[in-house]
């Protein structure tokens, strides 16, 4: 292999090029199965949880038979059916949280009122 020369930055015309392969082996992909587990066991809304756990299973069997193009796709699904899942959870969990503080004020403030105002029967 010739280098290059001063006379031709890169070597004469016709010179082959000194060039380095490296083979860097692809990642597989994450099949995201404790994400799903959690999903299934805390937030199963709409049976999501169950969906992606099944897409991640199916995932992890592609993995394991070579068929990393079918991996990838039940894993972006398991990842997109987790993601909805905890979102809604998330979204219905402040609505109930948010429900309950105002029922409790609302009763706190009516006990308050009737208190003040002698409204006890008895």
């Amino acid at each position: 292999m010739l280098g290059p020369s001063e006379g031709f930055p890169r070597g004469p015309p016709g010179a082959p090029y000194p060039s380095t392969v490296v083979d860097i082996p692809a990642e597989p992909p994450k099949d995201h199965f404790i994400w799903s587990i959690i999903c299934f066991s805390y937030s199963n809304i709409f049976c999501l949880g169950l969906a992606a756990l099944i897409y991640s299973v199916k995932a992890r069997d592609r993995k394991m038979m070579g068929d990393m193009n079918g991996a990838q796709h039940y894993a972006s699904t398991a990842r997109s059916l987790n993601i909805l899942s905890t979102v809604l959870f998330s979204v219905f969990f402040l609505i109930g949280l948010i429900t309950v503080i105002v029922v409790v004020v609302q009763i706190k403030q009516m006990h308050t009122f009737t208190r003040q105002n002698n409204y006890y029967y008895g």
